[in-house]
């Protein structure tokens, strides 16, 4: 069942077969066409894991379970029918003994006042009573007409425990079948989500999901219901037992390999997404395979050697367009893969609800349904395994960006060069944040040290605060639209993180003088803004909520309030109003470094003022 998991290495024709799906074109796929991949999907197909050899074709598996369960559930109704006459026979008969005890009573009384009448000594009915009653209780108890288990039920259940053992057998091999269809995807693969955002635009808008969830859900989902139609608690008990190993451990694993390998082919520079020194290596085999096509010997092999080193002049603006969507078209395939995990956690919260409702409608109360309720109940641990699944993948995604993100905030604050290569690079997956990026415009690096005129000249000119987030728009817009709501906040989230870790080690460097400090509580307030606009979560929209989801951020804003001090005497009743607040995270030492960046902060005065224990 786990065999589905991979889907090859990362080398060119590997990347388009298994995750993107680009077949029929044996220059792009690496000679893989339509019917090649037809054909290796169906070789695929045929090998199940050995489960024909060990059990038999798969439809006459499921014929045969089919009548095994209908067979159950005629004998589990035969039974409940017989138990259901024998309680009506024994309710009968306990009416009747309590009609004859009233009646002894009753007589009884009636003696006992006749022999009081003429001066006899009057003996406790009340005790003579215990005794009738304990005797009919004695006669009573020896009759048993039905017993609780009887060999009717001995063989129910050992027909149930085959038949638990051949329907796990049945799911796993419907589910490898799912398994193998997705690492040989075509458009059929994919569909938009069916959870989250459904805005034409922003985040989520273009998210894709792969028809892998909903395949293996429909057979874990048809397998429990018909082990919950035969009615036997036993059998029904086991197939939820399956049904959740089976998705909290098989599917999972799956899943978050394909969440790994997905995180691989948005690597900056290495996978789709550009980098440093331009397209990935990704899109640029596919460019080296599709720029010289259609020409011949030589013209072709040098559009071919063209391309791969990253010219995107040497190709037609055909060849061009068909590389920019090819290679969005591979981010949003990519992406699926993140929103499985989140697709798979909501459609299995669903699916416990819809098994309750069929126990509910289906079982008569009693301990053995509430065992089986408890099984069911189990689903709610492998939902919260599906969601901690996709929070780990989204960190795995974010640290894959974070280099290149950390590197497109040293080019902004003018630390370790920056390349100009990756403008076209990003232009040219076609980013809506900046059209006509390739412009060259005068602008200013990080510098915090100003007089009144390089503040005024820092007013009017691009400043790289906003260079910084529209480099970082380049990089995540792509992902962004691909990402359900969610994901894409989650990634939105890491990448502020790692941006504001960056920017406070480079703050920590600078001088500050009162105007550069209004100028960083600028640029704190833009970089949030920038934020709340691209996050999608209401909750999330404002700065408290933003600052809490995103602890470096939060970071980041004290640090600017902190350095708006007018006066030294001030910073103490700001960090003792921030700490009832709950909102204040830095430490007495950072809060001396930091003013000691301050140009007119004495740090002697500093240190004399903050000498007070945490």
């Amino acid at each position: 069942g786990g065999g589905g998991g991979g889907g090859g290495g990362l080398e060119d024709g590997n990347i388009a077969n298994m995750i993107m799906g680009f077949a029929g074109d044996s220059s792009i796929s690496g000679g893989v066409t339509t019917s090649d991949m037809i054909a290796r999907r169906n070789a695929a197909t045929r090998d199940d894991c050995g489960f024909t050899i060990e059990v038999g074709n798969l439809s006459d598996v499921d014929a045969a379970l089919e009548e095994w369960a209908l067979v159950m559930q005629h004998t589990e109704s035969y039974e409940r029918f017989l138990r259901h006459a024998v309680d009506e026979v024994g309710k009968a008969r306990k009416l009747r003994r309590d009609q004859k005890r009233d009646e002894k009573r009753r007589l009884k009384e009636l003696k006992e006042e006749g022999k009081d009448s003429i001066g006899n000594p009057r003996k406790s009915a009340k005790g003579s009573a215990a005794v009738d009653d304990e005797e009919e209780a004695e006669e009573e108890d020896s009759i048993e007409i039905l017993p609780p288990h009887t060999q009717l039920n001995e063989v129910a259940a050992e027909i149930g425990g085959n038949f638990s053992s051949l329907e796990r057998c049945l799911l796993l091999a419907g589910m490898q079948r799912a398994f193998v269809n997705a690492n040989f995807p075509d458009d059929s693969t994919f569909s938009p989500v069916a959870i989250g955002s459904t805005s034409d635009y922003g985040a989520g808008s273009r998210a894709l999901q792969t028809n892998l969830v909903e395949e293996c859900l429909y057979a874990a989902r048809r397998s429990t219901l018909r082990a919950f139609a035969t009615g036997h608690v036993g059998t029904a008990s086991a197939a939820a037992n399956v049904c959740v190993d089976i998705l909290g451990r098989v599917l999972l694993e799956v899943l978050s390999r394909r969440a790994e390998l997905g995180a691989s082919l948005l690597k900056p520079g290495e996978g789709l997404l550009p980098g440093e020194s331009g397209l990935g290596q990704a899109a640029l085999s596919f460019a080296k395979s599709t720029a010289g096509k259609g020409l011949r010997g030589v013209q072709g092999a040098a559009a071919r050697a063209g391309a791969s080193k990253g010219i995107m002049g040497d190709m037609s603006e055909e060849t061009t367009e068909a590389l920019r969507t090819r290679t969005l078209l591979g981010v949003a395939r990519a992406a699926a893969n993140f929103n499985d995990l989140e697709v798979v956690a909501d459609y299995t919260k669903r699916l416990e609800a819809n098994f309750l409702k069929e126990i509910d409608a289906g079982y008569p109360r009693g301990h053995d349904t509430e065992q089986l309720r408890m099984c069911i109940k189990g689903l709610s641990g492998v939902v919260e395994s599906f969601s901690q699944a996709s929070e780990r993948s989204m960190e795995r995604l974010v640290s894959t960006l974070l280099p290149r993100v950390r590197q497109i905030v040293n080019d902004a604050v003018g630390q370790e060069g920056g390349g100009t290569s990756a403008v076209a690079a990003s232009n040219f997956l076609g980013s809506p944040v900046l059209t006509g990026g390739a412009t060259v415009v005068t602008s200013t690096h990080l510098d915090y040290d100003l007089d009144d005129q390089a503040f005024e000249l820092a007013q009017i000119s691009e400043g790289y605060i906003g260079r910084m987030c529209s480099s970082l728009d380049e990089l995540m817009e792509p992902m962004r639209v691909h990402l359900v709501s969610k994901l894409s906040d989650d990634l939105l989230i890491g990448i502020l993180g790692g941006v504001s870790k960056r920017l406070e080690a480079v703050i920590r460097k600078s001088k500050f003088t009162p105007l550069g400090a209004i100028s960083l509580d600028s640029d704190v307030r833009y970089l949030m803004n920038f934020a709340k606009d691209r996050i999608d979560s209401p909750e999330l929209k404002s700065n408290v909520t933003l600052c809490k989801s995103c602890p470096p951020l939060a970071r980041l804003n004290q640090i600017a309030l902190l350095l708006n001090v007018d006066d030294l005497e001030d910073v103490l009743d700001l960090i003792s109003v921030s700490k009832r607040k709950g909102i204040w995270d830095l430490k007495l030492d950072d809060a001396k470094v930091l003013l000691s960046l301050r140009s007119d902060f004495e740090g002697a005065k500093v240190n004399d003022l903050l000498q007070i224990d945490e």
